[in-house]
């Protein structure tokens, strides 16, 4: 199993662009669920977030984090202070609502859920009979 490619038998090799693709897909499937986790008990600077994100290997552009975060807020799950910065100009720290809070705790459901569902496949059912099946 090389990064970026996937080799299965006789399958043909997943080029670079289909594999990040995929995982595309899957991190922006969880973004909004790790920005909360990350503003649960703190208040935070959006470069404050996309360093946070960065260290869990989780690169994310300020473009993107941005549209995410006017759009979390607009949903009432964050909000936001203006804050004095000792270095230039006023700065703006997000943090969870109490609503947000609520979502965190479905998301955090939803999430075992789908983790256990996927860790049953990935542990319980990975015999050569069932991925033989899938393939046909």
């Amino acid at each position: 199993h090389r990064v970026g490619s996937v080799v299965c038998d006789n399958l043909p090799i997943m080029n670079e662009t289909t594999f990040n693709n995929i995982k595309a897909q899957m991190r922006k499937g969880m973004l909004e669920y790790c920005v909360l986790l990350f503003l649960a008990n703190r208040r935070a600077y959006p470069s404050d977030i996309i360093d946070a994100l960065s260290r869990a290997d989780l690169i994310v552009v300020e473009g993107t984090l941005y549209t995410l975060l006017n759009r979390m807020r607009k949903e009432d799950k964050l909000s936001y202070q203006w804050e004095e910065s000792k270095k230039g100009p006023p700065r703006k720290y997000y943090f969870i609502t109490p609503y947000g809070r609520e979502v965190l705790l479905a998301m955090s459901a939803a999430w075992d859920e789908i983790s256990n569902t996927v860790s049953h496949f990935r542990l319980n059912d990975t015999s050569q009979d069932s991925f033989e099946l899938t393939k046909q």
